[in-house]
């Protein structure tokens, strides 16, 4: 009766936990944050390079794993977006990281 129990335990722990009902505080915070990444990705994957028919995901500029997500306080957030040039050194680099805003 008692594995059954330590069992049952587990499980139901488990299920609140993927779940998000119990999930400590470091890890919901760090899930947040990953989903508003995600978001920004979304918003940005789909710009089109002005010098060809492609999509900055497309030509493998940005990609989920390049942008990040931090809490500065309850309502104001810092977004780090790397992004890989499509011709090393681009002398416009500079130019595409100053004109992103959201």
């Amino acid at each position: 009766m008692q594995r059954v129990s330590g069992l049952l335990s587990w499980t139901l722990n488990r299920v609140l936990w993927l779940s998000g009902l119990s999930e400590p505080g470091a890890a919901r915070q760090l899930r947040i944050m990953e989903e508003k990444a995600l978001e920004v990705y979304d918003l940005i994957r789909t710009i089109r390079d002005p010098e060809k028919p492609s999509t900055l995901e497309e030509l493998e500029v940005v990609s989920e794993s390049c942008v990040e997500v931090q809490e500065i306080n309850e309502e104001e957030y810092l977004v780090i977006i790397r992004f890989t040039p499509t011709v090393p050194h681009c002398s416009l680099a500079t130019l595409i990281v100053g004109n992103l805003h959201f």
